[in-house]
């Protein structure tokens, strides 16, 4: 099988993708290493460092230069700290990233800074004297200010009038956030590494999930992020971008991601104004054009699809929270869980796929067209922890070991270490991958690094595969995930989907786990206007036998290291709107959960010994093994 054209040539001379590619052409070429076939780089887009009150609260004392030097492949030390201030846990990325943003909560980048600084006149507010004094007590009281009501929302107290105590210091600690992502970037031919100059919306209204990543192509900026203080809805945020960035003739470009939606309490994918009204056309081609990817999945949870709806599809049990909302995530194992707070079917991406398509029927866009990535959303600094061996837990909402090491599982038995964003690009730069993002040329996985490359057109021959390159045969004949379909050129055709997948290969300490099998989930809508999935295995076998050793989480049984086809749809109708992603998965292997258990020595068959914090071990609740994966973000046919 000659697949390594699918994902080599680094540094090639060959044509770039100009009529195949979504773009028409290449990026002005900086880095040695330049394929215009393009290539994976692996990131992080979702980075909390102590600027972050909730990180803060919990102990982290890492800042952006912190973060992004782990991302590079530095060791790190995290909390708890000694009565010195010396760390007593330390961390490290068996690889280095590619890319990072650092995404520190807007909300409150200035309180951190003026709570800490004996001069400033927060420092004796009542909030000031909590943060240092009472951090518990800190958490829910000053973060309570990101639940108030849409549109009554606002600055905490200790901003003083007018909140000019945090607009001002914000200016400054927004410098240094600018300063540390420069700091980073390799400027040099060899572009080893591509820092971007980011933060976090954060509204977050009940508890109720509704933040954004913003992320900025280059160093042109606005002089402060907008914060949900400043801006209490997502079209208001996307508005301001528009003034102070996009439009403001400074060179300055931004767009949005929607952070996982799988706690928004329905109201992610909500269709409607303030007033309560439908929203309209120029709403929907703002959130089109403002925000082309979604977190499929994060240390939070998968956002993918809720079991059951509205198909069966049983590798949609993956990584699922049983609430639905931040505030409901605060609960630990041992909890009550409200039967209210269940997951809502609305929160998954698979069924907002569907309801964009009902929208680009009546309003002639969809707002929903999503690319798809994966990040950690970690609040200890470190970007691209994604091991389940050794994981040492994200904070936020989950655990915090801000005074003492850990005596139990070390997160939030619910939540995991989180996922990584791939992009396909020409280099690794600013510019390249930017451009990936808004083209929607991307994808995520659970942790692995997993290569996926997918196309969609009319006539790839059955034995693309064979190809010398998969890619240029790939681009000369259609479009990359992320594309949409023309038209078909003649009667009878269906789109055909080329899939090239290649296992992560791992490192010597923690080998890779080989691939069972890839799937093309199709949605469309039918004459009437009804939405519909189909789940299709087209490679692999979802039948190999392959096991762990649940003693000493050994795999078991083999796999495949490659997955190569090309699928064509069985039931296309040229009538109906549809998408196609690919879902490739590996063979199982252990959760977090499941090693920590282990280390601990837990035996369920003797509850009464089972060590107080690894309850988790023994409900039923918790997977004792998983099957990492990767998303592909969609191709699109509209009639």
């Amino acid at each position: 099988m000659a697949l390594l054209g699918a994902f080599a040539g680094c540094g090639s001379t060959g044509a770039a993708p100009d009529a195949g590619a979504p773009d028409g052409g290449t990026p002005e070429r900086r880095c040695a290493a330049y394929d215009p076939l393009r290539q994976p780089f692996f990131g992080d887009t979702h980075v909390h460092t102590t600027l972050s009150l909730d990180a803060n609260l919990q102990g982290t004392r890492l800042t952006p230069a912190d973060a992004y030097r782990f991302a590079k492949g530095g060791e790190v030390g995290i909390q708890p700290y000694d009565a010195r201030g010396r760390p007593l846990r330390t961390l490290q990325n068996d690889r280095p990233l590619d890319f990072a943003v650092v995404t520190d909560h807007a909300e409150f980048i200035a309180t951190v800074s003026l709570c800490e600084d004996p001069t400033s006149v927060a420092y004796e507010s009542h909030g000031c004297t909590l943060i240092r004094d009472e951090p518990d007590v800190a958490f829910a009281l000053i973060n309570a200010n990101l639940a108030a009501a849409q549109g009554k929302a606002g600055y905490p107290d200790l901003c003083g009038p007018g909140a000019e105590a945090c607009l001002t210091r914000g200016l400054e600690v927004w410098q240094g956030v600018q300063q540390a992502a420069a700091d980073a970037l390799d400027t040099s031919d060899a572009c080893t590494f591509t820092s971007f100059i980011g933060y976090e919306w954060s509204g977050n209204p009940a508890t109720a999930n509704l933040h954004r990543n913003v992320i900025f192509r280059n160093t042109h900026v606005p002089a402060a992020p907008i914060s949900y203080f400043d801006e209490n809805y997502a079209e208001g945020l996307w508005r301001a971008l528009g003034a102070q960035c996009l439009n403001a003739g400074t060179g300055c470009d931004a767009l949005t991601i929607a952070h996982n939606s799988n706690l928004s309490d329905g109201l992610y994918f909500k269709w409607a104004d303030p007033s309560g009204q439908p929203y309209g056309r120029s709403y929907a081609e703002a959130r089109h054009d403002m925000e082309p990817l979604i977190e499929v999945y994060q240390h939070k949870g998968d956002s993918e699809c809720l079991p059951g709806t509205p198909v069966s599809d049983e590798l949609c049990g993956f990584e699922k929270l049983p609430y639905n909302s931040l505030g409901r995530a605060k609960l630990d194992i041992e909890d009550t869980v409200d039967p209210g707070a269940a997951p809502h079917p609305g929160d998954f991406i698979r069924e907002a796929l569907g309801e964009g398509m009902k929208h680009a029927l009546e309003l002639g866009v969809n707002p929903f067209e999503y690319g798809f990535i994966a990040s950690t959303d970690t609040h200890i600094a470190a970007p691209g922890a994604v091991a389940e061996e050794g994981f040492p837990g994200h904070g936020g909402a989950g655990r915090s070991h801000r005074d003492a090491l850990p005596a139990e599982l070390t997160d939030t038995p619910f939540f995991s270490p989180g996922g990584l964003a791939v992009l396909w690009a020409e280099e690794n730069s600013r510019d390249a991958l930017f451009d990936a993002m808004r083209r929607r040329e991307a994808y995520g996985t659970s942790g692995p690094r997993i290569v996926v490359r997918t196309f969609g057109g009319w006539d790839y021959p059955s034995s693309m595969c064979e190809a010398a390159s998969f890619a240029a045969a790939g681009y000369e004949g259609g479009v990359p995930m992320g594309g949409k379909l023309s038209v078909p050129p003649s009667a009878g055709a269906a789109p055909r989907i080329a899939i090239a997948a290649q296992m992560d290969p791992g490192t010597a300490t923690h080998p890779g786990v080989e691939l069972q099998r890839a799937q093309v989930i199709k949605g469309w809508l039918d004459a009437a206007g009804a939405y519909h999935v189909k789940v299709y295995d087209v490679a692999g076998d979802a039948h190999d036998g392959a096991t762990v050793d649940p003693k000493t989480c050994e795999p078991r049984g083999a796999g495949r290291k490659t997955l190569c086809t090309v699928w064509a749809d069985p039931s296309f109708d040229p009538s109906q709107m549809a998408y196609y992603y690919v879902r490739v998965v590996q063979n199982p292997s252990c959760r977090w959960t499941t090693y920590q258990c282990l280390d601990a020595g837990v035996d369920c068959d003797a509850p009464d010994a089972v060590p107080e914090g690894f309850k988790a071990c023994c409900d039923p609740r918790i997977e004792r093994f998983i099957q990492e994966r990767a998303w592909t973000s969609p191709i699109w046919y509209v009639p």
